[in-house]
C-alpha cells in the first residue's frame, strides 16, 4: 500500500550556472510530497490500525527532518562562494548549505536521503520511503524514487 504526505515551504535559491533568470537570487513556495510504502496495520486497539502510518507522524517527521530546516531559508550551493559569503555576512540569517546545486532534482534526491532513515520500518509494518516529489512551481517538479 502506498500513502503520500504533502507539505509546503517557502525558500530561496539560484542556480549558479544557468543561462536564464535562475541564475539571479529568487524563491518559491515548494511542495513536497512524501510517498511511504508499507503494509496496512491490523491490530485491534492499536491507534494506527488499519494505517501505513498515521499521516500526522508523516507530516511532524517530514516537518522535524527538513521541512523546518529549509523554509524560509535560503538553500545555497557551498561552491557558489560569493553568495555564501554575503548570506553568512547577514546577521542570523537562514541559510542551508548544500553540497549540490539547488536544483529540483537535487533538492528532491537531497530530501529523499535525508527522509529515507527517518520513515524506515517504523511500525515493523515493512515501511519505506518510496517517492519524494518536490514541486519548485506548480507545473515543475522533480521526482527522486527507491530505485
Amino acid at each position: 500500500m502506498l500513502i503520500t504526505r504533502r507539505l509546503e515551504f517557502d525558500a530561496g535559491h539560484r542556480i549558479p550556472d544557468h543561462n536564464s533568470q535562475c541564475r539571479h537570487l529568487h524563491g518559491h513556495r515548494y511542495v513536497i510530497e512524501i510517498t511511504l510504502g508499507g503494509d496496512i496495520i491490523r491490530r485491534a486497539g492499536d491507534p494506527a490500525n488499519g494505517m501505513v502510518m498515521d499521516f500526522s507522524e508523516v507530516r511532524d517527521l517530514a516537518r522535524q527532518h527538513l521541512v523546518d530546516a529549509w523554509d524560509h531559508a535560503f538553500l545555497a550551493w557551498v561552491g557558489d562562494e560569493p553568495v555564501v559569503d554575503f548570506l553568512q555576512s547577514l546577521p542570523e540569517h537562514k541559510t542551508v548549505l548544500l553540497d549540490c546545486v539547488p536544483t529540483a532534482e537535487n533538492l528532491a534526491q537531497k530530501a529523499f536521503s535525508i527522509l529515507d532513515e527517518v520513515y524506515r520500518d517504523s511500525y515493523g509494518n515493512h515501511l519505506q520511503l518510496e517517492r519524494v516529489r518536490l514541486y519548485e512551481t506548480p507545473n515543475c517538479w522533480a521526482e527522486a524514487i527507491r530505485g
